[in-house]
């Protein structure tokens, strides 16, 4: 198997994926701790060090340039100083982009309060409510164009507003006219569950697999009536919910199910772990690998992210560099 991981590593450089979804502005302070501060219980951060990122749909496409991939990327900033940030961080990662600015609402961003390794406070700004039809007029109009050159797209759901139900109506709507039926992904957001009807793939973690099956997930028979039950609600063809430090489990169809143990070593931030799985699957897919293969190349990578603090990203380098290493992936068959 370790042989078959490894040959299929060259198959990822250059393939394309369109990402469409919420972009935001990762904002990280980092700093130092020392002293309680005399005004509130609470820490005060001495800060060294500001640093910007790109994240949600963003930080998807990092990955795929991390992986040797091409992304292009769409969906809205706000006409403001954080839009700006964020174009610039596209071209600095050679990320092609069709942004489109929104004048009634900001650039999504989060601030992330560092302090020896561990995030101390967030804060966020951001709206949320469904975008305007004019600007989801632009948005169709670059997809009308576009769309067909891509086996794969990654829908990147972070609640923003761009993936309404609207959104989904117009797509699937333009899919059918185009004749065209790429692989579509979907890492979800749980109150937008029922707009992912007949999607190819969804990366729900257990939490959120839970949440859109109406149950508690905490152990394997949990997450195989889980499956199930999102099988019977959306009909998806694949789904893949992530399990933490217990791996993942692919459910190839409805009553075929995959179980890959977790590669991580060590673990000190999950932040974008969501966002380098649905990355590295897309990736797979596009290169022609099968949802299996794509599945354990995802979970190296997330083994390799999560050991990184912030949202990390891992390269191909890295990936092959744990394939070898690392312990042969015990793929076990969870179908009853």
């Amino acid at each position: 198997m370790v042989k078959s991981i490894l040959s299929a590593l060259p198959q990822l450089k250059g393939q394309k994926v369109l990402i469409i979804g919420d972009v935001m502005l990762d904002h990280y302070v980092i700093g130092s701790v020392e002293r309680i501060s005399p005004e509130a219980p609470v820490p005060v951060v001495q800060v060294t060090e500001e640093k910007y990122l790109l994240g949600g749909a963003g930080n998807v496409a990092r990955n795929i340039v991390a992986l040797g991939g091409t992304p292009h990327l769409t969906g809205f900033i706000g006409a403001d100083v954080e839009g700006q940030v964020f174009n610039t961080l596209c071209t600095d990662s050679e990320i092609p982009c069709s942004l489109f600015e929104s004048t009634d609402r900001p650039t999504t961003k989060k601030t992330r309060v560092m302090a020896q390794n561990q995030q101390m406070v967030r804060v966020d700004r951001e709206k949320t409510d469904e975008y305007s039809v004019y600007h989801m007029d632009k948005l169709f109009a670059f997809l009308n164009s576009e769309i067909c050159d891509y086996r794969v797209v990654i829908l990147s759901d972070y609640g923003k507003g761009t993936l309404s139900q609207t959104f989904f109506d117009r797509f699937w709507a333009l899919l059918k006219k185009k004749n065209h039926s790429p692989h579509v992904l979907v890492d979800p957001k749980t109150v937008n569950y029922d707009h992912y009807k007949g999607v190819n793939l969804l990366t729900p973690n257990a939490k959120e697999a839970g949440e859109g099956a109406g149950m508690v997930v905490k152990c394997k028979e949990d997450v195989l009536e889980a499956g199930r039950r999102l099988f019977d609600r959306l009909d998806p063809t694949h789904l893949l919910i992530t399990l933490g430090g217990d791996g993942m489990a692919l459910f190839e169809s409805r009553n075929v199910v995959k179980h890959v143990p977790t590669f991580a070593q060590k673990v000190f931030d999950v932040t974008g772990a969501g966002d380098t799985v649905i990355a590295t699957l897309g990736l797979g897919l596009a290169s022609g690998l099968d949802s299996l293969t794509s599945a354990l190349l995802a979970n190296y990578a997330a083994g390799i992210v999560v050991g990184q603090v912030g949202a990390a990203t891992a390269t191909v380098d890295e990936l092959a560099e744990a394939v070898r290493n690392w312990p042969e992936p015990e793929v076990n068959s969870w179908s009853e």
